[in-house]
Formats: structure tokens, C-alpha cells, sequence
């Protein structure tokens, strides 16, 4: 079984702690966002063929990678990394020291541990195309070395996303995503950047522009950091979607760096006191 930790909160940026204890303790308990019964998952080494962590801050992480290590279980860090203005990303880490943790991790664990993600793309009066040409270029440039694989995606135009951008920056106008011939030039041109500076790009469930497809949970990769084969059926979670199976760990709402798109917090403040009560001795990442 491969653990997802997770897409839906940032588990090494907040949740170090609480996660470490669960994997001493081998087990944790996980609620079932849909309303039905809650289910343990096990964490124990046995049971898990490897972890792939979804993050934007892997520093407070660094001890659980460590013991990871030490107890020989593999892993890849999905490491988001946008540079979008403040406006977008609020509470988000610094561009400059991101790029720094995302070497460090390859450093230390090999460039197959680490992917990075230009995830999701968002199109706004301020992050226009060309803007986003010019931040890919430079981003890919500081990552040139340090991983082999760049995920894009395309904004989807949720509900919550326009919410999000009117209440957190109401001057700056959500954009709809160009058409798909433009969009799939747009793309190939992305995809340029990132064979120039030794990466592969490719597209989460966005079948429709002629992308790569990406395979965010994936065993190959595994594989090649555990040094032994993983096998793992495909399993994705909509159409388009490569991932292979996996049980995620994480809770909705408790992520609190303020992505205005993102999709795993409908409600900031929520994500805030979910986050300030939070037990790190708890089974339960979130309540429970």
C-alpha cells in the first residue's frame, strides 16, 4: 500500500509532529470526508510499500523524513513550488528559501525523492501568460539539477476559487483559462523551458491538451528510490488520472497558508481553528 500524506492539507508543513507519533505508534485513524464510517490505516513498515507527501514547506518535516530513512521506507516529496504575489498565496514560505529545501531534499535523498510542481496555474490580471512564462523560466532555471520532472496543471474555475479571490484580493480578476489550441501552445512552450533546464513536464488530468500525463502517485518513481520493485495497480481519481492506488491520511480544511485556489480548504477560517486544535497525540489528524 502506497500512504498519500497528503492532498488534502499540507501534512510536513503543520503536522510533523503528529505524524511522526503515528508512525511510532504504527497506525493512524483517518475521517471519511463524504460522510461515511472513519477507517484505520497502517502505517507500519510491513504495510507500507511507501509514502508520497504533498507539500509547499518541507522544512518542519525534516525529522520525519529522517526516520523514514532510517527505517529504510521510501519516498517522494511532491514539492509545490509557484511564486505567485502574496495576494494568491498568502502565508506561503518564500520563494527563494523553497527552491533551497527542494535542492536540500534532492541533496540528501537523490533528484528521484523530489518533484516539483508549478501546480495549479492560475490565470489572473496579475499572473497573465506572459508572466507565467517568465516565473517558469526562472524557477525552472534555480531548479535546473535538482529534480528531473515539473507538474503542471490548469486552474479549475471553482466556486470557492472566485470566492477566495474576492475576499482575499478583490482587485485582482480571476481570467478564464485560454482556449485549448491557445492553451496547448501556451503549454509546448512550458514544456521547452523545462527540457532546456533538464526536466520532464507534465499534466495532471488534463488529458485534453496533449501533455504528457503525469502520475503524481507513482511506482516507478518509488521503485527507483527504494531500490527494489514496488508494484501498485493504476487507480486515478478522475479522468485522465494515472495515480496509482493509495489510502491519503490528511483532513480537508486544515491547511492554513490561504491558496486562494486551492481546492482542499472551502472555508480559511475553518482551516485556522481546525489547525489550532489539533492534538499531535491524537489518531485522528483533525478531530476524531
Amino acid at each position: 500500500m502506497i500512504v498519500s500524506a497528503s492532498y488534502r492539507t499540507d501534512i510536513p508543513a503543520y503536522y510533523g509532529r503528529w505524524f511522526l507519533g503515528r508512525l511510532a505508534a504504527g497506525f493512524c485513524r483517518v475521517g471519511n470526508p463524504y460522510g461515511g464510517k472513519p477507517v484505520t490505516v497502517s502505517l507500519k513498515p510491513l504495510d507500507v510499500d511507501g509514502f508520497v507527501f504533498w507539500t509547499r514547506n518541507p522544512g518542519p518535516f525534516a525529522p520525519a523524513l529522517k526516520e523514514l530513512r532510517r527505517r529504510a521506507m521510501p519516498f517522494v516529496v511532491q514539492f509545490t513550488i509557484t511564486g505567485y504575489p502574496r495576494a494568491l498565496e498568502a502565508a506561503v514560505q518564500k520563494t527563494d528559501r523553497a527552491v533551497a529545501q527542494l535542492k536540500a531534499i534532492a541533496r540528501r535523498y537523490g533528484p528521484r525523492s523530489v518533484v516539483w510542481r508549478y501546480d495549479p496555474i492560475l490565470f489572473t490580471s496579475i499572473t497573465t501568460r506572459d508572466w507565467h512564462v517568465k516565473n517558469f523560466t526562472g524557477l525552472a532555471s534555480a531548479l535546473r539539477g535538482a529534480t528531473d520532472e515539473v507538474v503542471i496543471s490548469l486552474a479549475d474555475d471553482y466556486r470557492k476559487t472566485r470566492r477566495n479571490l474576492a475576499i482575499a484580493a478583490c482587485e485582482h480578476s480571476f481570467a478564464p483559462v485560454p482556449p485549448p489550441e491557445d492553451t496547448r501552445g501556451f503549454l509546448r512552450g512550458l514544456a521547452d523551458i523545462a527540457a532546456d533546464h533538464g526536466m520532464k513536464l507534465t499534466a495532471c488530468t488534463e488529458p485534453a491538451l496533449d501533455t504528457a500525463p503525469a502520475r503524481c502517485i507513482d511506482a516507478r518513481r518509488l521503485s527507483d528510490v527504494a531500490g527494489r520493485a514496488i508494484a501498485a495497480r493504476l487507480r486515478g481519481n478522475r479522468p485522465g488520472c494515472l495515480c496509482c492506488e493509495s489510502r491519503d491520511i490528511g483532513a480537508y480544511d486544515s491547511c492554513a497558508q490561504g491558496c486562494v485556489y486551492c481546492y482542499a480548504v472551502a472555508d480559511r477560517d475553518r482551516a485556522k481553528r481546525n489547525l489550532a486544535a489539533h492534538d499531535p497525540n491524537a489518531a485522528f489528524l483533525i478531530g476524531g
